[in-house]
């Protein structure tokens, strides 16, 4: 396979922009949520107070997601971009600020904490209306492919710099870090050159309306709806994995801190190879297959997982389980985003970010309740094979329907 669709996207002024600009960014904002949590336990030595912080920054999302979409739908998303990442600039000095001064308390970061989660939908729908204009929808596969591996790739990249600044630094490091990323995308946004997208006048139209149809539309799409209900299937039923982890590594391979770092890892690894694979393809013909089989492969690289007692062997499913994630993730945010009417791109987009960061949550606390009760292994069996379920009666039945909905000609 060739690099040449790699190297094409960014011959792409803008999406070079906005993609080079969003690359610290990126890094930084995974250190400031290590920052955030850190802080957190240094202010309270809590773990009641660890979960609100972190719930603040998650539940605003789960709310507000449609919301945003569909103002995202009436308006400039470069606009609203720039809005969001000006507020999250901010909310990183007041935490460098407040921290370094020996100011903050548990309350001020929760309120901060909160604030930023009220910022992160908007953000999130600008985003994903802001990259397909930046390509061609050719370029789309590998544009959305590159995104993704930049975001994995910050995954562990941030928290490495966090664990280096904190220790030299203090806290209030990871937040100055932040400011700076935040500095660096706010101005790379300010040079983008994109035409202000074509609204349809919705006059004095309640917006709850535009949500509602939004959701309409995603429900009587071919593709689009199959595809985020197959999305919500894994989110609930196999991603939370990835925060059950620490139990797996203490309870059934004992192998402490270590082996949950290996384990992480090893999804990381897979979830960046997988990434830099649909990246080469660079194109949406078969992308279908490739998520459908994805779909698959999750059941069945969590069925591995879940099959040994043996570190190593875990590790290597992990890494299995990685490809097969972003496998169907990436490859979906491909189709659908090559597929759906540019009038609803916010409130689909932001249906997609609600099922990609909701769902695992509320996966978690449902799995981690069964687990009390049958263990985490039964648990996440019952879970993979629900999946294997959905798999039948929906990834294959509806198979042909779905290649067809969403990898026809969408040309501009």
């Amino acid at each position: 396979m060739s690099l040449k669709p790699i190297v094409r996207v960014w011959t792409y002024r803008n999406y070079a922009l906005f993609m080079g600009g969003m690359a610290p960014s990126l890094v930084t904002t995974w250190m400031h949520r290590v920052g955030t949590g850190w802080l957190a336990w240094e202010l309270t030595q809590s773990p009641t107070w660890l979960g609100i912080v972190a719930a603040a920054d998650l539940a605003p999302m789960l709310l507000l997601a449609m919301l945003a979409g569909a103002i995202t739908d009436r308006h400039n998303p470069v606009l609203q971009q720039k809005i969001a990442e000006g507020l999250t600039l901010v909310q990183s000095l007041a935490l460098a600020l407040l921290t370094i001064t020996g100011v903050m308390t548990i309350e001020l970061l929760f309120v901060l904490s909160l604030l930023l989660g009220c910022v992160h939908p908007f953000a999130s729908t600008a985003r994903h209306a802001i990259v397909p204009a930046t390509l061609p929808r050719s370029e789309l596969a590998t544009g959305l492919a590159l995104d993704s591996a930049l975001f994995n790739g910050s995954r562990f990249v941030g928290p490495a710099l966090a664990a280096f600044v904190i220790p030299l630094f203090g806290v209030g490091g990871t937040f100055v870090a932040h400011v700076i990323g935040c500095g660096v995308f706010l101005t790379a946004l300010f040079f983008i050159e994109l035409p202000p997208p074509v609204r349809k006048p919705r006059g004095t139209r309640n917006i709850l309306a535009d949500v509602g149809e939004g959701l309409a539309y995603i429900r009587n799409h071919p593709g689009i709806g199959p595809m985020f209900l197959l999305l919500a299937f894994t989110g609930t039923c196999i991603r939370p994995l990835q925060d059950m982890l620490p139990g797996f590594a203490g309870e059934v391979f004992h192998a402490g801190a270590v082996g949950l770092a290996w384990l992480t890892s090893g999804i990381g690894i897979g979830a960046m190879a997988s990434a830099a694979s649909i990246a080469v393809y660079g194109r949406t013909s078969g992308l279908t297959t490739i998520a459908i089989v994805g779909f698959l492969g999750q059941s069945l690289s969590l069925l591995g997982f879940l099959a040994t007692d043996h570190l190593w062997i875990a590790f290597a499913f992990a890494i299995l389980l990685g490809f097969a994630i972003n496998s169907m993730s990436t490859s979906t945010q491909a189709l659908v985003q090559s597929a759906v009417d540019d009038a609803m791109r916010g409130r689909v987009m932001s249906l997609y970010a609600f099922i990609f960061r909701g769902m695992p949550a509320a996966g978690a606390l449902i799995i981690g309740l069964v687990a009390e009760t049958v263990g985490l292994r039964l648990a996440f069996t019952g879970a993979a094979v629900v999946c294997l379920a959905a798999w039948l009666l929906i990834a294959i039945s509806r198979r042909a329907s779905m290649t067809m909905a969403l990898e026809r000609d969408h040309s501009r």
